[in-house]
Protein backbone atom coordinates (compact mmCIF):
# COMPACT_ATOMS: atom_id res chain seq x y z
CA UNK A 1 0.00 0.00 0.00
CA UNK A 2 1.40 3.25 -0.64
CA UNK A 3 2.86 5.21 2.41
CA UNK A 4 0.12 7.94 2.98
CA UNK A 5 -2.81 4.97 3.60
CA UNK A 6 -4.34 3.31 6.31
CA UNK A 7 -6.84 0.47 4.54
CA UNK A 8 -10.10 -2.16 3.84
CA UNK A 9 -13.85 -5.08 4.35
CA UNK A 10 -16.32 -8.98 4.23
CA UNK A 11 -20.13 -9.17 2.77
CA UNK A 12 -23.36 -8.82 4.51
CA UNK A 13 -23.79 -11.94 7.08
CA UNK A 14 -20.28 -12.50 7.15
CA UNK A 15 -19.45 -11.62 11.48
CA UNK A 16 -15.85 -10.99 12.35
CA UNK A 17 -14.85 -11.70 15.71
CA UNK A 18 -15.39 -8.34 17.52
CA UNK A 19 -17.44 -7.24 13.99
CA UNK A 20 -21.08 -7.39 12.78
CA UNK A 21 -23.47 -9.25 13.88
CA UNK A 22 -21.78 -10.65 17.21
CA UNK A 23 -22.05 -9.43 21.15
CA UNK A 24 -18.80 -7.73 20.53
CA UNK A 25 -19.63 -5.23 18.57
CA UNK A 26 -22.23 -4.06 20.84
CA UNK A 27 -20.89 -4.28 24.26
CA UNK A 28 -18.57 -1.58 25.24
CA UNK A 29 -16.37 -2.88 27.40
CA UNK A 30 -15.85 -5.92 24.92
CA UNK A 31 -15.04 -2.92 21.96
CA UNK A 32 -12.80 -1.60 24.68
CA UNK A 33 -10.64 -4.53 25.28
CA UNK A 34 -10.15 -5.23 21.34
CA UNK A 35 -9.28 -1.54 20.36
CA UNK A 36 -6.88 -1.71 23.52
CA UNK A 37 -5.45 -5.05 22.33
CA UNK A 38 -4.75 -4.19 18.77
CA UNK A 39 -3.12 -0.81 19.68
CA UNK A 40 -0.69 -2.45 22.16
CA UNK A 41 -0.24 -5.38 20.19
CA UNK A 42 0.89 -2.16 17.14
CA UNK A 43 2.85 -0.68 19.45
CA UNK A 44 5.12 -3.35 20.71
CA UNK A 45 5.42 -4.46 17.10
CA UNK A 46 6.65 -0.71 16.44
CA UNK A 47 8.77 -0.54 19.68
CA UNK A 48 10.67 -3.69 18.41
CA UNK A 49 11.69 -2.28 14.90
CA UNK A 50 12.87 0.60 16.02
CA UNK A 51 14.79 -0.51 19.19
CA UNK A 52 16.95 -3.17 17.12
CA UNK A 53 18.93 -0.91 15.53
CA UNK A 54 21.31 1.98 17.01
CA UNK A 55 20.23 5.63 16.06
CA UNK A 56 22.20 6.28 12.97
CA UNK A 57 20.13 3.34 11.68
CA UNK A 58 16.54 5.06 12.74
CA UNK A 59 17.74 8.43 10.87
CA UNK A 60 19.18 7.43 8.02
CA UNK A 61 17.24 7.14 4.89
CA UNK A 62 18.17 3.39 3.56
CA UNK A 63 16.62 3.36 0.01
CA UNK A 64 15.16 6.45 -1.99
CA UNK A 65 11.75 4.46 -1.68
CA UNK A 66 11.70 4.68 2.15
CA UNK A 67 11.10 7.08 4.76
CA UNK A 68 13.75 6.80 7.59
CA UNK A 69 12.65 4.65 10.41
CA UNK A 70 12.65 7.71 12.55
CA UNK A 71 10.31 9.51 10.30
CA UNK A 72 7.64 6.56 10.71
CA UNK A 73 7.78 6.36 13.98
CA UNK A 74 6.59 10.03 14.55
CA UNK A 75 4.01 9.77 12.00
CA UNK A 76 2.18 7.24 13.71
CA UNK A 77 2.37 8.90 16.91
CA UNK A 78 1.20 12.44 14.98
CA UNK A 79 -1.68 10.80 13.15
CA UNK A 80 -2.74 9.18 16.06
CA UNK A 81 -2.97 12.31 17.55
CA UNK A 82 -4.87 14.06 14.91
CA UNK A 83 -7.76 11.46 15.04
CA UNK A 84 -8.04 10.36 18.64
CA UNK A 85 -7.11 13.21 20.49
CA UNK A 86 -8.14 15.86 18.49
CA UNK A 87 -10.97 14.23 16.41
CA UNK A 88 -12.57 11.86 18.50
CA UNK A 89 -11.78 13.83 21.59
CA UNK A 90 -11.88 17.36 20.58
CA UNK A 91 -8.96 18.55 22.31
CA UNK A 92 -5.62 20.68 21.69
CA UNK A 93 -2.96 19.82 19.16
CA UNK A 94 -0.37 18.50 21.44
CA UNK A 95 2.59 19.53 18.30
CA UNK A 96 0.72 21.67 15.42
CA UNK A 97 3.86 22.68 14.39
CA UNK A 98 4.89 19.42 13.20
CA UNK A 99 1.98 18.23 11.57
CA UNK A 100 3.61 19.41 8.23
CA UNK A 101 6.85 17.48 8.89
CA UNK A 102 4.64 14.28 9.02
CA UNK A 103 1.77 14.68 6.86
CA UNK A 104 3.12 11.91 3.82
CA UNK A 105 1.47 14.24 0.86
CA UNK A 106 3.51 16.96 1.66
CA UNK A 107 6.42 15.71 1.58
CA UNK A 108 7.32 12.38 -0.41
CA UNK A 109 9.68 9.70 1.39
CA UNK A 110 12.89 10.59 -1.08
CA UNK A 111 12.46 14.00 0.80
CA UNK A 112 12.10 13.59 4.23
CA UNK A 113 15.52 12.67 5.52
CA UNK A 114 16.38 16.77 4.78
CA UNK A 115 13.45 17.51 7.12
CA UNK A 116 14.03 19.26 10.64
CA UNK A 117 12.67 15.61 12.03
CA UNK A 118 12.25 14.81 15.62
CA UNK A 119 14.94 13.09 17.02
CA UNK A 120 14.32 9.39 18.07
CA UNK A 121 14.07 9.74 21.42
CA UNK A 122 12.12 13.11 20.93
CA UNK A 123 10.01 11.26 18.72
CA UNK A 124 9.62 7.86 20.75
CA UNK A 125 8.17 9.98 23.72
CA UNK A 126 6.00 11.93 21.85
CA UNK A 127 4.46 8.83 20.57
CA UNK A 128 4.54 7.42 23.75
CA UNK A 129 2.43 11.03 25.31
CA UNK A 130 0.05 10.59 22.66
CA UNK A 131 -0.83 6.84 23.48
CA UNK A 132 -1.15 8.02 27.39
CA UNK A 133 -3.57 10.53 26.41
CA UNK A 134 -5.24 8.37 23.96
CA UNK A 135 -5.87 5.58 26.54
CA UNK A 136 -7.56 7.81 28.98
CA UNK A 137 -10.10 8.41 26.06
CA UNK A 138 -10.33 4.83 25.09
CA UNK A 139 -11.91 4.48 29.01
CA UNK A 140 -14.33 7.24 28.13
CA UNK A 141 -15.22 7.01 24.37
CA UNK A 142 -19.00 5.81 23.97
CA UNK A 143 -19.22 3.68 21.12
CA UNK A 144 -21.88 5.21 18.80
CA UNK A 145 -23.19 8.68 17.81
CA UNK A 146 -20.76 9.07 15.00
CA UNK A 147 -19.40 6.98 12.40
CA UNK A 148 -15.95 7.90 13.74
CA UNK A 149 -16.81 6.42 16.87
CA UNK A 150 -19.32 3.34 16.24
CA UNK A 151 -17.66 0.05 16.92
CA UNK A 152 -14.41 1.71 17.60
CA UNK A 153 -13.84 2.08 14.29
CA UNK A 154 -11.71 5.35 14.71
CA UNK A 155 -9.27 3.27 17.10
CA UNK A 156 -9.48 -0.32 14.38
CA UNK A 157 -8.39 2.11 12.10
CA UNK A 158 -5.32 3.72 13.83
CA UNK A 159 -4.06 0.19 14.85
CA UNK A 160 -4.34 -0.40 11.56
CA UNK A 161 -2.77 2.32 10.45
CA UNK A 162 0.39 1.74 12.28
CA UNK A 163 0.65 -1.91 11.75
CA UNK A 164 0.93 -0.88 8.14
CA UNK A 165 3.67 1.56 8.75
CA UNK A 166 5.34 -1.87 10.87
CA UNK A 167 5.00 -3.46 7.96
CA UNK A 168 6.76 -0.66 5.31
CA UNK A 169 9.57 -0.24 8.38
CA UNK A 170 10.21 -3.81 8.07
CA UNK A 171 10.51 -3.45 4.62
CA UNK A 172 13.08 -0.70 5.12
CA UNK A 173 15.21 -3.09 7.46
CA UNK A 174 15.07 -5.98 4.72
CA UNK A 175 16.59 -3.15 2.43
CA UNK A 176 19.19 -1.96 4.95
CA UNK A 177 22.37 -3.45 4.68
CA UNK A 178 24.55 -4.75 7.22
CA UNK A 179 24.72 -7.16 10.07
CA UNK A 180 21.58 -8.93 11.05
CA UNK A 181 19.40 -6.62 13.61
CA UNK A 182 15.65 -9.03 13.72
CA UNK A 183 15.40 -12.78 14.01
CA UNK A 184 12.36 -15.26 14.42
CA UNK A 185 11.68 -18.59 14.21
CA UNK A 186 11.39 -20.19 10.95
CA UNK A 187 7.75 -21.58 10.20
CA UNK A 188 6.80 -25.19 10.93
CA UNK A 189 8.36 -27.57 8.70
CA UNK A 190 5.82 -28.79 5.95
CA UNK A 191 5.43 -32.09 4.08
CA UNK A 192 5.91 -31.37 0.74
CA UNK A 193 2.51 -30.93 -1.05
CA UNK A 194 0.97 -33.17 -3.32
CA UNK A 195 -2.07 -32.25 -3.80
CA UNK A 196 -3.59 -30.65 -6.97
CA UNK A 197 -1.22 -27.97 -8.77
CA UNK A 198 -5.27 -26.14 -9.28
CA UNK A 199 -8.29 -25.51 -8.24
CA UNK A 200 -11.27 -24.97 -10.73
CA UNK A 201 -13.83 -22.10 -8.90
CA UNK A 202 -17.04 -22.08 -10.41
CA UNK A 203 -18.89 -19.57 -12.52
CA UNK A 204 -22.01 -16.92 -10.74
CA UNK A 205 -22.54 -14.37 -8.90
CA UNK A 206 -20.97 -13.82 -5.26
CA UNK A 207 -20.82 -11.07 -2.65
CA UNK A 208 -17.49 -9.06 -2.95
CA UNK A 209 -17.03 -6.41 -0.56
CA UNK A 210 -18.30 -5.43 3.04
CA UNK A 211 -20.92 -3.41 4.40
CA UNK A 212 -20.96 -5.08 7.69
CA UNK A 213 -17.69 -5.26 9.02
CA UNK A 214 -17.11 -2.24 11.27
CA UNK A 215 -13.51 -1.64 10.99
CA UNK A 216 -13.43 -2.33 7.24
CA UNK A 217 -11.86 0.71 5.34
CA UNK A 218 -13.52 2.36 2.37
CA UNK A 219 -12.13 0.60 -0.53
CA UNK A 220 -13.36 -2.69 0.89
CA UNK A 221 -16.91 -1.26 0.96
CA UNK A 222 -19.93 -1.76 -0.22
CA UNK A 223 -20.60 -5.32 -0.55
CA UNK A 224 -21.89 -5.61 -4.12
CA UNK A 225 -22.46 -9.19 -6.53
CA UNK A 226 -20.01 -9.80 -9.09
CA UNK A 227 -20.63 -12.38 -11.75
CA UNK A 228 -17.47 -14.15 -12.39
CA UNK A 229 -17.11 -17.17 -15.43
CA UNK A 230 -15.57 -20.31 -14.45
CA UNK A 231 -11.67 -20.30 -14.18
CA UNK A 232 -8.84 -22.23 -12.58
CA UNK A 233 -6.29 -20.91 -10.32
CA UNK A 234 -3.21 -22.13 -8.59
CA UNK A 235 -3.81 -23.82 -5.37
CA UNK A 236 -0.57 -22.22 -3.73
CA UNK A 237 1.48 -19.51 -4.52
CA UNK A 238 4.21 -19.59 -7.33
CA UNK A 239 7.39 -21.23 -5.78
CA UNK A 240 10.83 -19.90 -6.19
CA UNK A 241 11.42 -23.37 -7.48
CA UNK A 242 8.67 -23.11 -10.52
CA UNK A 243 10.08 -18.84 -10.72
CA UNK A 244 13.89 -20.35 -11.54
CA UNK A 245 12.91 -22.33 -14.29
CA UNK A 246 11.29 -19.42 -15.76
CA UNK A 247 14.45 -17.77 -15.34
CA UNK A 248 16.37 -20.57 -16.91
CA UNK A 249 14.08 -20.53 -19.88
CA UNK A 250 15.65 -17.17 -20.51
CA UNK A 251 12.22 -15.65 -19.42
CA UNK A 252 13.94 -12.28 -18.67
CA UNK A 253 15.74 -12.21 -22.11
CA UNK A 254 12.39 -12.83 -23.97
CA UNK A 255 10.44 -9.82 -25.22
CA UNK A 256 7.01 -11.89 -25.82
CA UNK A 257 6.10 -12.39 -22.04
CA UNK A 258 6.65 -9.15 -21.11
CA UNK A 259 4.14 -6.07 -21.32
CA UNK A 260 5.96 -3.30 -23.39
CA UNK A 261 6.11 -1.00 -20.33
CA UNK A 262 7.15 -3.79 -18.13
CA UNK A 263 10.14 -5.03 -20.56
CA UNK A 264 11.34 -1.48 -21.24
CA UNK A 265 11.60 -1.21 -17.08
CA UNK A 266 13.59 -4.24 -16.81
CA UNK A 267 16.03 -3.62 -19.70
CA UNK A 268 16.81 0.10 -18.66
CA UNK A 269 17.35 -1.26 -14.78
CA UNK A 270 18.51 -4.56 -15.99
CA UNK A 271 16.75 -6.60 -13.93
CA UNK A 272 17.28 -10.37 -14.36
CA UNK A 273 15.80 -11.85 -11.22
CA UNK A 274 13.51 -11.01 -8.29
CA UNK A 275 14.82 -8.70 -6.16
CA UNK A 276 17.88 -9.41 -3.46
CA UNK A 277 18.49 -12.55 -5.38
CA UNK A 278 22.13 -13.32 -7.10
CA UNK A 279 23.87 -16.08 -8.70
CA UNK A 280 26.51 -18.00 -7.27
CA UNK A 281 28.12 -20.75 -9.88
CA UNK A 282 25.19 -22.94 -10.06
CA UNK A 283 22.69 -21.72 -7.28
CA UNK A 284 20.27 -18.80 -6.87
CA UNK A 285 21.45 -17.18 -2.99
CA UNK A 286 19.51 -14.52 -1.72
CA UNK A 287 19.20 -11.36 1.09
CA UNK A 288 17.03 -11.52 3.69
CA UNK A 289 16.87 -9.06 6.49
CA UNK A 290 20.72 -9.40 6.82
CA UNK A 291 21.66 -13.10 5.78
CA UNK A 292 22.47 -14.68 2.75
CA UNK A 293 21.04 -18.27 2.29
CA UNK A 294 20.17 -20.18 -0.78
CA UNK A 295 16.65 -19.57 -2.61
CA UNK A 296 14.74 -21.88 -0.65
CA UNK A 297 12.97 -23.76 -3.58
CA UNK A 298 9.28 -24.49 -2.09
CA UNK A 299 8.74 -21.04 -0.63
CA UNK A 300 6.47 -18.65 -2.56
CA UNK A 301 8.66 -16.22 -4.93
CA UNK A 302 8.92 -13.45 -3.21
CA UNK A 303 9.80 -9.57 -4.08
CA UNK A 304 8.70 -9.99 -7.65
CA UNK A 305 6.85 -6.48 -9.59
CA UNK A 306 4.00 -6.58 -11.30
CA UNK A 307 5.38 -6.57 -14.48
CA UNK A 308 7.25 -10.08 -13.15
CA UNK A 309 4.56 -11.90 -12.02
CA UNK A 310 2.95 -11.42 -15.30
CA UNK A 311 5.36 -12.17 -17.37
CA UNK A 312 6.22 -15.70 -15.74
CA UNK A 313 2.23 -15.85 -16.30
CA UNK A 314 1.57 -15.46 -19.51
CA UNK A 315 5.20 -17.73 -20.05
CA UNK A 316 3.25 -20.37 -18.38
CA UNK A 317 0.48 -20.08 -20.93
CA UNK A 318 -1.82 -18.65 -17.95
CA UNK A 319 -2.29 -15.19 -16.61
CA UNK A 320 -2.94 -13.57 -13.24
CA UNK A 321 -6.33 -13.63 -11.51
CA UNK A 322 -8.38 -10.31 -11.43
CA UNK A 323 -9.22 -9.18 -8.07
CA UNK A 324 -12.67 -10.52 -8.05
CA UNK A 325 -11.64 -13.99 -8.90
CA UNK A 326 -9.19 -13.94 -6.68
CA UNK A 327 -11.79 -12.82 -3.30
CA UNK A 328 -14.10 -15.56 -4.78
CA UNK A 329 -11.56 -18.03 -4.63
CA UNK A 330 -10.85 -16.67 -1.06
CA UNK A 331 -14.36 -16.12 0.53
CA UNK A 332 -17.00 -18.01 -1.53
CA UNK A 333 -18.40 -20.76 -0.05
CA UNK A 334 -20.47 -23.42 -2.75
CA UNK A 335 -22.48 -24.98 -0.21
CA UNK A 336 -24.34 -21.89 0.93
CA UNK A 337 -23.55 -19.38 -1.57
CA UNK A 338 -21.99 -16.85 1.24
CA UNK A 339 -19.17 -15.18 1.72
CA UNK A 340 -17.09 -15.73 4.77
CA UNK A 341 -14.71 -13.25 6.20
CA UNK A 342 -11.20 -15.59 5.94
CA UNK A 343 -11.16 -18.93 3.41
CA UNK A 344 -11.54 -20.94 6.29
CA UNK A 345 -14.86 -19.04 7.86
CA UNK A 346 -15.54 -15.95 10.03
CA UNK A 347 -13.20 -16.81 13.01
CA UNK A 348 -9.80 -14.61 13.83
CA UNK A 349 -6.78 -15.72 12.12
CA UNK A 350 -4.62 -18.36 14.64
CA UNK A 351 -1.52 -19.23 14.11
CA UNK A 352 -2.60 -22.91 12.17
CA UNK A 353 -4.80 -21.00 9.54
CA UNK A 354 -2.23 -18.68 8.20
CA UNK A 355 1.11 -17.11 8.63
CA UNK A 356 1.13 -13.20 9.80
CA UNK A 357 1.90 -10.89 12.27
CA UNK A 358 5.93 -10.87 11.23
CA UNK A 359 5.63 -14.26 13.45
CA UNK A 360 8.47 -15.63 10.78
CA UNK A 361 10.48 -13.48 8.80
CA UNK A 362 9.34 -15.51 5.95
CA UNK A 363 6.89 -17.34 3.71
CA UNK A 364 6.07 -20.75 4.88
CA UNK A 365 6.76 -23.59 2.33
CA UNK A 366 3.90 -23.63 -0.80
CA UNK A 367 0.96 -25.81 0.88
CA UNK A 368 1.38 -25.30 4.26
CA UNK A 369 -1.47 -24.30 6.83
CA UNK A 370 -4.24 -26.57 5.54
CA UNK A 371 -6.83 -25.54 8.01
CA UNK A 372 -6.43 -22.17 6.27
CA UNK A 373 -7.90 -23.18 3.36
CA UNK A 374 -11.22 -21.91 1.76
CA UNK A 375 -14.03 -24.59 0.76
CA UNK A 376 -12.67 -25.16 -2.60
CA UNK A 377 -9.43 -26.20 -1.47
CA UNK A 378 -7.15 -23.31 -2.09
CA UNK A 379 -4.22 -22.44 0.17
CA UNK A 380 -2.81 -20.07 1.98
CA UNK A 381 -4.40 -16.98 0.46
CA UNK A 382 -4.18 -14.94 3.48
CA UNK A 383 -0.14 -14.67 4.60
CA UNK A 384 2.67 -15.32 3.01
CA UNK A 385 3.18 -13.15 0.25
CA UNK A 386 0.72 -10.18 -0.85
CA UNK A 387 -0.88 -12.02 -3.95
CA UNK A 388 -0.63 -9.52 -7.42
CA UNK A 389 -4.05 -9.50 -9.43
CA UNK A 390 -4.57 -8.52 -12.76
CA UNK A 391 -6.80 -5.40 -11.80
CA UNK A 392 -6.43 -1.98 -11.49
CA UNK A 393 -7.10 -0.18 -8.19
CA UNK A 394 -10.37 1.10 -8.66
CA UNK A 395 -13.71 2.08 -6.22
CA UNK A 396 -16.26 -0.24 -6.14
CA UNK A 397 -19.92 0.47 -7.03
CA UNK A 398 -21.29 3.15 -4.27
CA UNK A 399 -17.51 3.58 -2.78
CA UNK A 400 -18.11 6.21 -0.82
CA UNK A 401 -14.61 8.14 0.67
CA UNK A 402 -14.27 8.07 4.60
CA UNK A 403 -13.05 9.45 6.68
CA UNK A 404 -10.91 11.16 3.99
CA UNK A 405 -10.39 10.93 0.24
CA UNK A 406 -6.29 10.64 0.63
CA UNK A 407 -6.64 7.18 2.02
CA UNK A 408 -8.17 5.73 -1.40
CA UNK A 409 -9.62 8.02 -3.69
CA UNK A 410 -6.83 9.59 -4.95
CA UNK A 411 -5.04 6.70 -5.89
CA UNK A 412 -7.68 4.99 -8.01
CA UNK A 413 -6.86 4.59 -11.34
CA UNK A 414 -4.76 2.81 -14.16
CA UNK A 415 -1.72 3.78 -11.95
CA UNK A 416 -1.64 0.93 -9.59
CA UNK A 417 -2.63 -2.81 -9.74
CA UNK A 418 -4.40 -4.42 -6.76
CA UNK A 419 -2.66 -6.66 -4.59
CA UNK A 420 -4.52 -9.56 -2.03
CA UNK A 421 -4.29 -11.54 1.01
CA UNK A 422 -1.31 -10.15 2.75
CA UNK A 423 1.98 -11.42 3.79
CA UNK A 424 3.89 -12.45 6.35
CA UNK A 425 4.66 -9.09 7.85
CA UNK A 426 0.79 -8.16 7.90
CA UNK A 427 -0.98 -8.25 11.18
CA UNK A 428 -4.33 -9.66 11.38
CA UNK A 429 -5.95 -6.92 12.10
CA UNK A 430 -5.25 -5.36 8.85
CA UNK A 431 -5.83 -8.20 7.01
CA UNK A 432 -9.12 -9.73 5.37
CA UNK A 433 -10.95 -11.38 3.10
CA UNK A 434 -12.11 -7.98 2.24
CA UNK A 435 -8.33 -6.33 2.34
CA UNK A 436 -7.00 -4.27 -0.79
CA UNK A 437 -4.13 -3.45 -1.09
CA UNK A 438 -2.15 -1.68 -3.89
CA UNK A 439 1.14 -0.80 -5.68
CA UNK A 440 2.92 0.57 -8.70
CA UNK A 441 3.44 -2.41 -11.18
CA UNK A 442 7.09 -1.77 -10.84
CA UNK A 443 7.08 -2.03 -7.44
CA UNK A 444 9.92 -5.13 -5.74
CA UNK A 445 10.92 -4.21 -2.39
CA UNK A 446 7.30 -4.76 -0.70
CA UNK A 447 6.75 -8.72 0.29
CA UNK A 448 5.22 -9.92 -3.49
CA UNK A 449 4.27 -12.89 -4.77
CA UNK A 450 1.50 -14.57 -6.76
CA UNK A 451 -0.47 -16.75 -8.24
CA UNK A 452 -1.73 -17.60 -11.64
CA UNK A 453 -5.10 -18.63 -13.10
CA UNK A 454 -6.67 -19.36 -16.70
CA UNK A 455 -9.92 -19.69 -17.47
CA UNK A 456 -12.27 -22.61 -17.62
CA UNK A 457 -12.52 -22.33 -21.46
CA UNK A 458 -8.52 -22.96 -22.19
CA UNK A 459 -8.75 -26.32 -20.73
Amino acid sequence: MTDPALGTAPGPGSGPAGGAGTETETDPEALRERALSTLVTARDRTTLLTSCVEEPDLTAQHSPLMSPLVWDLAHIGNQEELWLLRTVAGREAMRPEIDDLYDAFEHPRSERPSLPLLAPGEARAYAAEVRGRVLDVLESTAFHGTRLTEAGFAFGMIAQHEQQHDETMLITHQLRTGPQALTAPDPEPAPLFTGPSEVLVPGGPFTMGTSSEPWALDNERPAHVREVAPFWIDTTPVTNGAYQAFIEDGGYGDARWWAPEGWAHIRRHGIEAPLFWRRDGGQWLRRRFGVTEAVPPDEPVLHVSWYEADAYARWAGRRLPTEAEWEKAARHDPADGRSRRYPWGDADPSPHHANLGQRHLRPAPAGSYPAGESPLGVRQLIGDVWEWTASDFLPYPGFAAFPYKEYSEVFFGSEHKVLRGGSFAVDPVACRGTFRNWDYPIRRQIFSGFRTARSQAAA
